[in-house]
């Protein structure tokens, strides 16, 4: 054997070693640990007559409304009255058509340090919004924590989440609600929304050239890492069937950026149907996120997603 081949013998050991330490040290130091709720975060306010915290339901219940809709909220005591009203606007012209319309709207402050909950609470006191439920978290967990919260003590019979931001026209709302129960198989659905495909309809996304180039990557990436078939896994606008959720937010790790992905991990390994619906988007100035930062988090974040679940450490499983 001459020295060439040793050699690369030799570099391939040498990559496969590099290979598995570095997943080693990933899955030991990058796989996310959810903390447990402090007993505070169990409860709710809202504009009741007695004035007193509420405490919060459970996802495993039976439905008792219509709709959930969940917004997860850091330091968005500015940006996230555009968004109420755009609920509250909806909403109205909703009970227009359906008088019998029935929704709860979930606030999960996530540890903000200025009034967002204060701002929620004035919002349903000034238009008489009884369906508001404001919940504080005492530390800041993350985007993909305060979703995952919220969505565990949700009453509806269908479920979603939306940015504080308002980036997406709520009435938009209704698309997924359609596409949901038209997809629908065995009580499960999933409706995400999606800036991508505004090619199959008149929906307008309006976005930075910057944004769009890291969107692209971003995609690139998640397809090498085998999440295939979504052209949009960011969007902050999803909903999903109670049974659905019930199937997915139990056994969610992830509580920052990359937590849409796993969403959608869980799905495809329990079979869950999924289907993309274009929606009406704009890009609003005030993001939380950090360019470099973030982005190198989200990927590392990934990584340690994909190699918990080929390894067994994670299951989609009902038994784990």
């Amino acid at each position: 054997m001459d020295s060439s081949l040793h050699l690369l013998l030799a570099l391939l050991a040498g990559g496969v070693a590099f290979a598995f330490v570095s997943a080693a040290l990933v899955v030991r130091f990058k796989s996310p640990r959810p903390r447990q709720r402090e007993d505070s975060e169990n409860y709710y306010m809202c504009i009741d007559e007695k004035h007193v915290r509420q405490r919060l339901g459970s996802l495993e219940s039976e439905a008792t409304v219509d709709l959930s809709i969940v917004v997860p909220a850091y330091n968005e005591e500015e940006r996230l009255p555009v968004l109420l009203n755009d609920i509250r606007d909806y909403v109205n012209r909703r009970r227009e058509k359906d008088s019998g319309f029935s929704y709860e709207l979930i606030i999960m402050d996530d540890g903000s340090k200025d009034k967002t909950s204060d701002v929620a609470m004035e919002f349903a006191r000034m238009h008489g919004i009884r369906e508001l439920k404001a919940v504080k978290h005492v530390i800041n967990r993350g985007k993909g924590g305060a979703v995952t919260q919220g969505m565990l003590c949700a009453q509806g019979r269908y479920l979603m989440f939306c940015d504080a931001d308002g980036a997406t026209r709520f009435s938009d709302i209704d698309a997924l609600l359609e596409k949901a129960k038209e997809s629908e198989k065995d009580g499960l659905a999933i409706a995400i929304g999606s800036r991508n495909n505004q090619a199959l309809s008149d929906t307008v996304v309006e976005r930075s050239h910057i944004r769009a180039f890291l969107q692209w990557g971003f995609h690139t990436y998640v397809t090498i890492l085998g999440v295939r078939g979504v052209r949009d896994t960011q969007c902050g606008f999803k909903l999903f069937s109670r049974e659905a959720a019930r199937r997915v937010f139990p056994k969610m790790h992830v509580e920052r950026f990359i937590f849409d992905i796993e969403i959608l991990l869980l799905a495809r390994y329990q079979g869950i149907p999924v289907v993309e619906v274009p929606v009406n988007w704009h890009e609003v100035a005030g993001s939380k996120m950090s360019i470099v930062r973030d982005s190198i988090q989200m990927a590392l974040d990934l990584l340690a997603v994909r190699l918990n679940h080929m390894l067994g450490n994670w299951s989609a499983s009902d038994n784990q």
